[in-house]
């Protein structure tokens, strides 16, 4: 069990900003798209190195032994064996210039199209794990909020219970009532217990995305502003996406991968021009064939494919065919971020008129609990009224808990599919905190949960 209290004036607690660094210094999805970039562009290396001079070298020593036995012709005299033992040495240089490859051009524009594409995606990782930090660093401040509705739900009903048993143990009131108290008492407590286990999951979904663990992490304080977005209008942050959206520029990135995948294609039907240079050595001390011997060679190479079997003419329509799903990927990807801008958008407006609303409704369901129990003290309402009452009034204050942390997370999520949620942004939330009042968190029983809470030293890579 976790068990969660907000305490005045911390010894330390963590900000949603200094969090906000540690995940994006240790999350492992976003190291991995970091190497993965840096892997990308080391590909464009690779595929430039073949447009440059190639030269290679090679060369032999041996140790040779010849034996042979021959007889001669009818009628002549009989031969007799011999063998020869000698060493010999060989050296060969090449070297090679492209003065003319499509196919290595091709691929040199293929790869830049790919960093693009790449480093869209890095940037889009990268506003992925400040949404997921946020939302984890919310979602334990909402269910702390949430833990303690539920616990002082339980307390007032408990109270209620004890207050019917006394009751009925003087014959005020039946056992149906105290039944009633009961029934109530139980579901207070299963939600008690539902509300300490999602606070539990909360703290450890925000380790994993970090790597560390917190004792305690600032609240939200009351002066969060909770106002409608920025521009007012839909279009604008529809606008703003299609513009700034990563997911949506590296789709878009995409298709002039696949477009460069067609030239290369093509490229294959070109001819190939290179200048070569070559020079060979070779030494014996073989007795018939002592001496050295060296040639060199200087020239220029052109080969063209004629026919390659139709492989050619297939590598044009299979890129042409990728070209065409990247297309409607990118289709796809345009249409579905309108789409979630335009719900966010709509979301986040409902949210501000949600919270005032829930914020209304814990005062008018505490004045409604308040005259449900004069009513039951003068004998105009019962007990179930009451328990009702009850539960009605600790909902409200759950449900505005969840209003609020909607509007922040919502509000986030918008600036994320528009393009715009940067560290920046995270500290203007971080604003909204009280350094004052944090959620501290206990385990009880620390041996049992120190492993399954280890995260681990992250891998060293290789130099």
């Amino acid at each position: 069990m976790v068990v969660a209290s907000l305490m005045a004036s911390p010894a330390y607690a963590a900000d949603l900003l200094t969090i906000t660094r540690d995940a994006l210094e240790n999350n492992a999805e976003l190291a991995a798209a970091r190497a993965n970039t840096r892997s990308v562009e080391a590909g464009l290396d690779v595929q430039q190195g073949d447009l440059l001079p190639q030269v290679s070298a090679s060369g032999e020593v041996a140790h040779n032994e010849q034996f042979a036995s021959q007889s001669a012709a009818q009628g002549g005299e009989a031969g007799g064996g011999g063998d020869d033992r000698y060493n010999s040495a060989s050296l060969s240089l090449n070297a090679t210039q492209a003065l003319y490859d499509a196919v290595n051009s091709a691929e040199v524009e293929q790869a830049k199209r790919q960093i693009d594409q790449q480093t869209y995606q890095l940037a889009a990782t990268e506003q992925q794990v400040l949404l997921d930090v946020a939302t984890a660093y919310f979602d334990i401040l909402r269910a702390h909020e949430i833990l303690e509705a539920r616990r002082a739900q339980e307390r007032a009903i408990g109270r209620q219970l004890e207050q019917a048993r006394e009751q009925f143990d003087v014959g005020l009131i039946a056992i149906t009532e105290v039944e009633e108290a009961k029934a109530s008492y139980d579901q207070s407590r299963a939600e008690r217990i539902a509300a300490e286990s999602d606070l539990q999951v909360a703290f450890e979904a925000l380790e994993r995305l970090t790597g560390q663990r917190y004792d305690s992490i600032e609240s939200l304080g009351d002066s969060m502003s909770v106002t409608p977005p920025q521009p007012a209008k839909r279009d604008a942050w529809v606008e703003r996406a299609l513009n700034k959206n990563p997911q949506v520029l590296a789709q878009k990135a995409g298709v002039e991968v696949a477009r460069s995948g067609v030239d290369v294609a093509q490229a294959q039907r070109l001819p190939v021009v290179e200048a070569f240079a070559n020079y060979q050595y070779a030494d014996s001390d073989n007795d018939t064939l002592n001496g050295e011997d060296s040639t060199a060679q200087v020239g220029v190479n052109v080969s063209m494919p004629l026919y390659t079997g139709g492989r050619t003419s297939a590598s044009i329509r299979q890129g042409t065919y990728d070209l065409e799903s990247s297309q409607y990927d990118f289709e796809a990807q345009r249409r579905d971020t309108i789409q979630q801008v335009r719900s966010l958008f709509t979301q986040v407006s409902n949210n501000v008129a949600t919270v005032e609303a829930r914020a209304q409704a814990i005062v008018s369901n505490r004045s409604a609990l308040e005259a449900t129990r004069a009513g039951y003290e003068v004998g105009t309402r019962n007990i179930v009224d009451v328990l009702n009452a009850e539960q009605s009034l600790y909902d409200a204050i759950a449900n505005h808990a969840e209003a609020r942390y909607d509007y922040v997370i919502n509000l986030l999520t918008l600036r994320q599919q528009s393009g715009t949620l940067d560290v920046d942004a995270i500290e203007e939330v971080n604003n909204w905190l009280d350094e004052n009042q944090s959620v501290t968190f206990t385990l009880p029983e620390e041996g049992q949960y120190e492993q399954a809470l280890d995260i681990g030293e992250p891998p060293q890579p290789e130099t």
